[in-house]
């Protein structure tokens, strides 16, 4: 029997490295990805410590280099792939004039571009296998704007309707692939230090409530187990939903284009 593998990007830490720990739970191998080798070592050790059966491939890679994106793809072309998660991202968090320009791009290219290289290549490849699933993470912030961080929810606001678009498109064409996007609220991760710049930033002084890593993996485990588009967090009662698509879909209205 040909083994499958989940691929989760991101996976170095945070949700990512909870997902990772949730998949092997599961007895699911991984494909680890993210640009601290080390970091991912640990998590590899860490899992075959508990999961010495499973196959657990770590790939150090900057995926916010387009170019990097389509090569790791094409390494990975020995592999049997299962589910994908695009989990890599971060915020960059000012008002819009003081943005710096370099981490902006960067953000863009890692939020937006890599999600959508990622997505179109493994989509073209399984779209019509079986079981297949893309879970794409997003944010709250991807469905509603959050002060001082207008061009982070922008990105994630493209992920979750380019998402939502997506599984439209599967099941108009009756795939079996599955399209999903998972947009969590406050979750103590890393991502607060890094898109404030503040190395001392403190989740409990930020937030009145948040979810940990490990709540937020079973939240997508959920999502993945589900029939359901979306799994969303509210920003104002920090409840997990398993939901329809959000945004409104014009389908095959009069005023569309027609299709060749």
């Amino acid at each position: 029997m040909t083994k499958k593998y989940t691929v989760i990007t991101g996976a170095s830490t945070g949700i990512g490295r909870a997902t990772a720990k949730a998949f092997a739970a599961r007895q699911k191998n991984l494909i680890l990805v993210a640009r601290r080798e080390e970091a991912l070592m640990l998590v590899k050790e860490e899992l075959l410590a508990e999961y010495p059966s499973l196959d657990i491939i770590v790939k150090s890679i900057d995926l916010s280099v387009p170019d990097e994106c389509i090569k790791f793809f094409k390494s990975l072309e020995q592999f049997e792939l299962e589910t994908w998660i695009n989990n890599a991202g971060f915020g960059h968090y000012s008002t819009f004039r003081d943005q710096n320009v370099l981490r902006t791009q960067e953000m863009i290219r890692l939020n937006v571009e890599a999600v959508t290289i990622l997505s179109l290549l493994f989509v073209q490849k399984y779209q019509d296998v079986s079981g297949t699933q893309l879970i794409n993470v997003s944010s709250a912030g991807g469905y509603t704007i959050v002060p001082t961080a207008i061009t982070y929810c922008g990105t994630k606001f493209f992920v979750s309707a380019f998402t939502e678009g997506l599984a439209h498109e599967l099941k108009a064409a009756n795939a079996p692939m599955q399209a999903k996007v998972l947009a969590p609220a406050a979750t103590k991760t890393e991502f607060g230090k890094v898109a404030n710049n503040d190395a001392t930033y403190d989740y409990d002084q930020a937030f009145g409530m948040y979810h940990t890593s490990e709540e937020m993996a079973e939240f997508l485990l959920a999502l993945y187990d589900s029939e359901e588009t979306v799994g969303y967090v509210s920003r104002e009662h920090f409840r997990f939903e398993l939901t329809q698509p959000q945004f409104a879909y014009a389908n095959q209205a009069g005023v569309n284009q027609k299709n060749k």
